[in-house]
């Protein structure tokens, strides 16, 4: 992680390149800083005749708004960053991408989940295709494959990790640098504090106020606070506000806010008629656990490191299922009887991942005891339980279950 290198999001970029070849739309959405800027650049070179709008110059956005139809004008692919800034452009590229319907006529950025904003009128049904960038996986970092979905899926895959010396205290660094680009190359924690502490000023005076007019920032704030030593727990509206004196209304208010723009992640909950205990409580976690550990500094609780190290995780996985091959959703299990697995996957096919999550560098038998009940509940439709943890050994535990270091996520090659 040294001064100089840069940093970028190169599966997101394959992912752009080809959706612009046979698409009229293309919607870069993610996070502040996460990189949404430098990759539609780098998407763009070598094509030519390309015109490029960045929507945070005054004059820039004076001029879409006074004229939308005349600011679309252009003979290739035109790059509009951080779109949802004038809302009256969505009808306009709407017509214009009608009216001449070539692949790769817009490529539109923005620092919130664009599709879900009340102000934009219309969401491209069929025309658009949208990318979310998420900060830069552990893979995208080192070089290293990022392969574990697609494994775990594979039929009878059996899991060769390389050696790692990584521990509990090494996975908590790589959690508390996080993924956003500037983080990573800040080599001191000093340097990524100041990062952060920057990052949350922007969310609140820009991107937040952007989607919604907040009264009092102060309780904002303090619920964000609230949120970091909750991630990777189930999200409780009524113990928010009774703990901050917010209206459950406000909470839930400004939760949704939170999630519009990429600062938190809502993982449902998994139910089916096999497990029919299921509770619907969804688990919240932070977009970057970087975030979570800068706003849970001094706090060393193992509640809050097991936190930590499972929004690390759910992270990670969250950035690989949308590149991987197999097509999969992420959610979580939690029953009326207390057993919960940290973390589901589910394919298309109805085929069920489990993961369990463990700040430790041992493995005891009974952490799987959740993973167990779930696959006798299943049967066939449980593919493999996995309990990833702070050591190096992939050890079987059963039939279908083993362990695996936490590193697997990324060190371990597409079947």
């Amino acid at each position: 992680m040294r001064e100089g290198i840069e940093y970028l999001p190169r599966r997101a970029a394959e992912q752009v390149e080809e959706a612009l070849s046979d698409t009229r739309v293309v919607i870069l959405n993610g996070a502040r800083q996460t990189g949404k800027s430098t990759l539609a650049e780098c998407c763009l070179r070598g094509r030519e005749d390309t015109v490029q709008r960045y929507l945070d110059d005054p004059r820039t956005r004076a001029s879409a708004v006074a004229d939308p139809v005349a600011f679309l004008d252009a003979p290739s692919t035109m790059l509009i960053d951080e779109v949802q800034r004038v809302p009256d452009l969505w009808l306009a590229i709407k017509n214009a991408v009608d009216r001449d319907p070539r692949p790769g006529r817009f490529l539109l950025t923005g620092s919130a989940r664009l599709l879900g904003l009340s102000s934009l009128p219309d969401a491209l049904p069929g025309r658009s295709e949208t990318v979310e960038l998420f900060p830069l996986s552990q893979g995208e970092i080192t070089g290293t494959p990022d392969g574990f979905v697609d494994a775990a899926f594979e039929p009878n895959y059996r899991f060769r990790t390389e050696p790692t010396e990584l521990r509990r205290r090494d996975y908590l660094t790589l959690a508390s640098i996080g993924g956003y680009p500037e983080a990573v190359r800040r080599t001191t924690p000093r340097r990524r504090a100041q990062f952060f502490k920057s990052y949350l000023d922007d969310i609140m005076s820009r991107d937040v106020h952007q989607v919604a007019d907040i009264q009092r920032s102060s309780d904002m704030r303090r619920l964000i606070a609230a949120l970091a030593a909750q991630s990777g727990g189930l999200l409780n509206y009524s113990r928010l506000s009774s703990d901050l004196g917010i209206p459950a209304s406000t909470v839930r208010d400004y939760i949704g806010l939170l999630e519009v723009v990429y600062l938190i992640r809502l993982i449902p909950a998994w139910s089916a008629n096999a497990t029919a205990r299921a509770i619907a409580t969804p688990k919240l976690v932070f977009t970057d656990a970087g975030l979570a550990a800068h706003l849970l500094t001094g706090i060393s609780d193992d509640a809050t490191i097991g936190g930590i190290v499972e929004t690390f995780v759910l992270g990670e996985l969250t950035r690989q299922l949308t590149w991987s091959r197999t097509m999969a959703q992420l959610h979580h299990y939690r029953d009326r009887d207390g057993y919960e697995v940290d973390a589901i996957l589910e394919d298309n096919s109805g085929r069920i991942i489990g993961i369990e999550v463990k700040a430790a560098e041992t493995v005891r038998t009974d952490d799987f005891r959740a993973l167990r009940i779930l696959q006798k509940r299943l049967g066939d439709r449980f593919h493999g339980g996995y309990v990833l943890y702070c050591g190096d050994q992939y050890l079987p535990f059963g039939d279908r279950l083993w362990c695996l270091p936490i590193s697997a996520l990324w060190t371990t090659p597409p079947a």
